[in-house]
Formats: C-alpha cells, sequence, structure tokens
C-alpha cells in the first residue's frame, strides 16, 4: 500500500506567501486598475493612505540595513509598483475631493493639523518637499545610478579575467567561479534597472505638482459654480484637502526616493548602514575630541545660545572619552591575537597537497598570464604579450573535455624562479613531465618541406612534437608564412604543448572519484544501467582501468552509456580490464575509426604478412599479468624496425594505422607502445561494414 510522505502539518506564514506570491502580485495589481476606476468609500481610502506610509517607511529600513546592493535586487520593480499605489491613491483622493468635498480622516488632519488650518503654509510645505525630492534626492540617485551602470559594464571584463585567473590558480572551484560571474551580471543588470527606475521618482514628483493644481482649480471651480459657496469658503475647504492629499502623497514618495539614493550609494558592506555609519564617524576618538572643543568654542562666542553648544560640546567629550577607552583594549586584543603559534600547534596539512596538474612560468613568460592592468614583470619591448594565456587554459581543459570526455582538474599557473627565464615546466602531480621555451619578443616557425628559401632566426626545437624550427623575429612573421612556414605567438606554443601534454597523461588524471563523478551523471538518466552494474558485476576501481586503457590509447570514453552497457554484457564472463577494454573498444568501433579516416572518407592502414601474422599467433602466452607475446629479441626487434620503416612511409598518407587480427591487437600493442607510441593498433573487429579500407603498406611484405 503506497503510503504519502507530505507532511499534514500547517504551512508557515512565510511559506504560505511565498507560495501564492504571484497570486498576491496578480491582486495587487488588479487592486490598483480598480482604484483607478471605481470609486473608493472614505474609510477604505484611509487604509489604503496607510498602507501606503507602510510599505515606504517599510522600503526605507530595508534599504538602510542590506548590506549590499543586490540584497534588494527586487527595488527597482518594488518602485513601480510603490509609484502605481501611489498613484493611483491620487486619482482615488481626486475624485473624492471633487465629488463629496471629503476625502477621509487622513486628508482632513494633514490639511487642519499638520499645517495648522493655512492652506498658504501647506503650499510652501508641499512645495519644499516637491524641491527636496525632485531636485535633490531623485537628481542626485539617478545620477550615481547612471554612473554606476556605466562603471560596471566597463569593469565586467576584468573581473571576468579575474575570475578566471583565480579559478586556473585553484584558488576557488568552478561552482564559486560560476556565482561570481552570476553576481557581477546581476550587479549590471541592477544599476542599468535603477537608472531607468529613477525616472519613475522623477515623473511621480511632478505628477504630485500637477495633481494639485488640478485639484486646486477643480475645487474652486465646482465649489463656487455648482454649489454657490462663496469664494473664500471654497477655497478654504479645497485648499486645505488639495494640500492634505499632496502631503499624504509626497512623504511616502519622498522616503522612498531617500531609499532609492540610499541602494545605488551604497557600497558592499559585511553589517547595516548604521553600523558603518558610527564606525566610520567616530573611528578615530582624538577627531571627535577636536569637534567637541570646536563646538565649545561657538557656544561662549558673544551672541550665540550657550545652552545647545554647550551641551552637544560634553556629549561629543564622553563619546571621545569612551571611543578611546575600546580602542585601547581592542589593541590590546589586536596584539595578543597576533603572538605566533606554538610550533606544535602548526597546521602542516597544507603541506602535503599536491596539485593534479601545474603549469610553471619563468619569470620571464609571467607578463604572458598578466592582464593589462594588472601586476606583473614589465615585458621587453616588443614582446608579444597578450595576456590571455589564463583563458587559453581554461580552454584546454574545455577543449580536452569535449575530445576525451573528461574533466580534468583545475590546472594550477604559476610563477618558478628556479626555471630560466623563457622557460616553462609542466608537472603531473608533482612531477615534471613536460619541459620548453618561449620568447616573448619571437614567433615560433615550423619549417616548411625541404628545399624552401630559409628565413633568419635562431634554431630551435618545437618542444610539442620535436620537429625543427625557427624562433623569427617579428617582422619576418609575414615572409616566413608567405614561404609555408607554420607561425605561431608564444603563448599558443605553451598552450599547444600543454594540451598534448595532458592528452597523453589523461589516464593518470582519471581518479575513481572522477569516475563516480562520470557515473552519476550516467545515472541521472539511466539509473538501471548504473545500478545494474555497479558494485555487483564490476567495482568502481574495474571500471577505472577500463576507461584509462581507452584513454591511453586515445579513445574517448564521451560515450559513456555505450561503454557501461557493453562492460555490463560481458562482466558475467571476465573481470579482467584488458580482455574487458577489447570488447569496449568494438562496441566504439565506430567512433574509433572515424577519427582515422582521411579526408576521402577511407581507411589507410598498414597490414601483417602473414609469416608474421602465423609467428605472433603461435607466440601469445596469457598469463596473469594479461595476453603477451613470447618473441625472441632478435625476432621482436625485427618487426619493430620493420613497422617503424612503413610507419614513416605511411606518415605522408594520415594516422599510422596497424590493422591486425582481434586476437593480436592486444598483445601487439603491448610490444610497441613503448618503441612505437603513435603507432595505432586496430582491430578487424573494430572497422564498422561499411567503411573502406585500403592498405598502403605490409609489414614484412619484402620477406
Amino acid at each position: 500500500m503506497a503510503v504519502s510522505t507530505r507532511s499534514t502539518r500547517p504551512a508557515s506564514g512565510a511559506g504560505l506567501l511565498l507560495r501564492y506570491s504571484d497570486l498576491i502580485l496578480a491582486g495587487g495589481l488588479a487592486l490598483i486598475v480598480g482604484m483607478l476606476i471605481v470609486p473608493l468609500p472614505a474609510p477604505l481610502l484611509d487604509l489604503f493612505i496607510t498602507t501606503n506610509f507602510t510599505l515606504a517607511l517599510l522600503i526605507l529600513l530595508v534599504a538602510v540595513s542590506v548590506h549590499e546592493p543586490l540584497d534588494f535586487s527586487v527595488f527597482p520593480s518594488l518602485l513601480l509598483f510603490a509609484t502605481l499605489f501611489r498613484l493611483a491613491i491620487n486619482v482615488s483622493s481626486s475624485r473624492l475631493i471633487l465629488l463629496n468635498g471629503h476625502a477621509g480622516l487622513v486628508i482632513a488632519a494633514f490639511g487642519n493639523f499638520v499645517v495648522g488650518g493655512n492652506f498658504v503654509v501647506g503650499f510652501v510645505v508641499f512645495l519644499i518637499l516637491v524641491v527636496i525630492q525632485f531636485v535633490v534626492i531623485t537628481n542626485g540617485a539617478g545620477r550615481v545610478a547612471e554612473v554606476a551602470a556605466r562603471f560596471t559594464l566597463d569593469a565586467m571584463p576584468g573581473k571576468q579575467m579575474a575570475i578566471d585567473a583565480d579559478l586556473n590558480a585553484g584558488t576557488i572551484n568552478e561552482e564559486e567561479a560560476r556565482r561570481r560571474r552570476r553576481k557581477i551580471e546581476q550587479e549590471a543588470d541592477f544599476y542599468g534597472a535603477m537608472d531607468g527606475a529613477s525616472k519613475f521618482v522623477k515623473g511621480d514628483a511632478i505628477a504630485g505638482l500637477v495633481l494639485i493644481v488640478v485639484n486646486l482649480i477643480g475645487g474652486l471651480t465646482i465649489g463656487v459654480l455648482q454649489r454657490n459657496l462663496p469664494i473664500g469658503q471654497a477655497l478654504q475647504t479645497y485648499a486645505l484637502l488639495t494640500v492634505g492629499d499632496g502631503l499624504v502623497a509626497q512623504i511616502p514618495a519622498l522616503l522612498i526616493a531617500t531609499a532609492s539614493g540610499i541602494i545605488v550609494t551604497r557600497s558592499g558592506s559585511d553589517v547595516g548602514l548604521g553600523e558603518d555609519l558610527i564606525r566610520q564617524l567616530a573611528f578615530k576618538p582624538r577627531t571627535v575630541a577636536i569637534a567637541a572643543g570646536l563646538i565649545a568654542l561657538l557656544g561662549l562666542a558673544p551672541g550665540l545660545p550657550k545652552l545647545p553648544f554647550l551641551f552637544l560640546a560634553s556629549c561629543l567629550g564622553g563619546a571621545a572619552y569612551l571611543l578611546s577607552r575600546t580602542e585601547q583594549r581592542t589593541a590590546a586584543t589586536a596584539s595578543a591575537a597576533a603572538r605566533p603559534a606554538p610550533a606544535d600547534k602548526e597546521n602542516l596539512s597544507a603541506l602535503l597537497r599536491v596539485d593534479p596538474i601545474e603549469l610553471e612560468l619563468g619569470f620571464a613568460l609571467v607578463p604572458l598570464a598578466s592582464p593589462e592592468g594588472t601586476a606583473g614583470p614589465t615585458p621587453p619591448a616588443g614582446a608579444l604579450v597578450t595576456g590571455d594565456l589564463l583563458q587559453r587554459v581554461a580552454g584546454v581543459r574545455r577543449q580536452l573535455a569535449l575530445e576525451l570526455g573528461i574533466v580534468l582538474p583545475t590546472i594550477r599557473v604559476r610563477d618558478n624562479l628556479q626555471l630560466s627565464p623563457n622557460a616553462y615546466a609542466i608537472r603531473i602531480r608533482g612531477v615534471e613531465v613536460a619541459r620548453g621555451e618561449a620568447w616573448l619578443d619571437r614567433y615560433l616557425a615550423l619549417g616548411p618541406a625541404e628545399g624552401a628559401e630559409p628565413v633568419p632566426g635562431i634554431p630551435t626545437r618545437d618542444p610539442t612534437f620535436g620537429l625543427p624550427a625557427l624562433w623569427l623575429a617579428p617582422e619576418d612573421r609575414e615572409r616566413a608564412e608567405v614561404l609555408g612556414y607554420t607561425v605561431v605567438d608564444p603563448a599558443s606554443v605553451i598552450v599547444t604543448h600543454l594540451t598534448e601534454t595532458l592528452r597523453n597523461h589523461a589516464p593518470e588524471l582519471l581518479t575513481r572519484q572522477d569516475v563516480q563523478n562520470l557515473l552519476d551523471g550516467v545515472k541521472a538518466d539511466n539509473p538501471a544501467l548504473v545500478n545494474e552494474l555497479v558494485p555487483d558485476r564490476l567495482s568502481l576501481g574495474e571500471i577505472q582501468r577500463v576507461l584509462q586503457n581507452l584513454l591511453r590509447e586515445h579513445v574517448p570514453i564521451r560515450n559513456l552509456v555505450v561503454i557501461l552497457e557493453t562492460l555490463s554484457d560481458h562482466a558475467r564472463e571476465t573481470r579482467d580490464p584488458a580482455q574487458l577494454t577489447e570488447y569496449v573498444r568494438r562496441a566504439l568501433g565506430r567512433t574509433i575509426v572515424a577519427g582515422l579516416a582521411g579526408e576521402d572518407g577511407k581507411l589507410n592502414v598498414l597490414a601483417l604478412a602473414p609469416r608474421w601474422q602465423q609467428q605472433l599467433a603461435a607466440a601469445i602466452q596469457v598469463t596473469d599479468q594479461g595476453t603477451t607475446l613470447a618473441l625472441e629479441p632478435a625476432a621482436a626487434q625485427a618487426l619493430l624496425q620493420e613497422l617503424a620503416r612503413e610507419m614513416e612511409r605511411a606518415a605522408a598518407r594520415g594516422i599510422p594505422t596497424l590493422l591486425v587480427p582481434g586476437r593480436l591487437r592486444l598483445p601487439i600493442r603491448r610490444l610497441v607502445e613503448r618503441h612505437l607510441p603513435n603507432l595505432i593498433v586496430l582491430a578487424y573487429e573494430e572497422v564498422p561494414p561499411q567503411m573502406v579500407v585500403q592498405t598502403i603498406g605490409v609489414v614484412g611484405g619484402a620477406g
């Protein structure tokens, strides 16, 4: 019997508000539209006016308490809704004033009590509020929002590069990098929205001026012409109501305008505005004491009232004394905290950490990883520096993820003063696996075919493939390209070397945790497949070794569903990772061959002469270490020499590929992997039926 696990307890008030937030918002908008159309009774208008005051005060208090502007990112939209609500109240109150000569108790109280029943004073107060809101607060907040939006957009590229630098240096992880990028986008959107929202506040102030004039003229017209009131009585009645209506609208508008100014001028902080004000205004007791002395001197000046000046001077003097005592205690606490910890409590765990991948740069190469405007050594004159090495290194991880199907660890880029200035080194798990040199003021040119016209330069070898090359001066670049040289900048040299090194060491970088992450990704869409295979049929380590075997021969593992299904099908026959790898290779034959076919769609291969096939088949032995070839050293050396000779002939027609029977593929691969690592050994069973195979050489065919 199915049992519901949903809780029967009533949801909290906040939960209910969030659940029905869309309905509440739609209801509020419908209410605003209704206020514009339907006449409201005076008591209901009083309630809405009070609600408007409450909303404005709440917005102001929230603006004061937020730590940074994005904590109140909904403010631009909220400002629009609050303005519409206030204008709807203006329309409803104007309708009641003109129809009934009465608009509720709140407006009457503001017209009679707040300005003492004098409509002239009321008009003056109203105009002062409008000027403060329109000229001072709204203009200033709008300008700050405009400048902040412009500066935020201008600073976005630099901030993005700083995030990429932290990510590549291993300071932050990818999730934190995504969060920071999203925050930068939100800042730009927020200040842009605030720039537009400030126009609502400015328009609201203008609308308040127009409404008070319209209400006054309309009220006098109705009172004198329709109700036959004396002009003085009509002016007293309608002018006071108009002033009261203007005040109850402009005071909340002034509060919200002030909130918008606070929001756009607020910089990021860990505390609220009030605490920041106290800390930053009174952080120096000496300054407060000087201010107290100056105020006391003003109080002693002839003609000025002494009591208020001396009272404030005494308050500031007392505050300075208390702040001085607090500062002394804080300094003593900080001094005690700064004392070094005992040696036996030192945390040494950070020293044991080994970064999976490191790219170390000599001092002269550091500008390659230093974006313009950041700290770093000054590059030499004429240096070919773009400062985008960190972004290109991040691109290496994306490229290999698409090619091989694994997510490599973060590549830490750092300087190493022990290297020669133009050298760089690549380390895998703390061990140097590759090294090269790059010159910031030269291009690397890989030479064309023999017989081409030479180009002046410093002879060297390409650090990635060991091919003869030259370091060219920038002025010789165009000439070299015309002559057929392949010319690359120093950053591309390093990135290409890094890419090939990581591609060759991908098996070492694939950890059990990486395999678990890959399985978790497959499990989201294929839970039955993963549950069937792990851990009942194969362990995580056995799957890891199969995937490492594939990566060792540059077979991508992106199609993980096919790999796992093949493993599940054959795991009952054997748990030998090498044999399971052969089964998986056959299942991935189409993927393997697709990367080996030429531009014409044909697969150019080398074949073994029949005598070699017979001799190798007879030499197969199955041991505890797997399937191997028990060949005499002389025979093995002869086979390797013939393979090398045929590989050299076939290199011009594509990737050297040796096509052999399935039972010979694994032992031959084990034989040649140390001496001929670039030779691809392919089994007949791995070639799709529709693939056209063309034999371009036979190993041992002359014998």
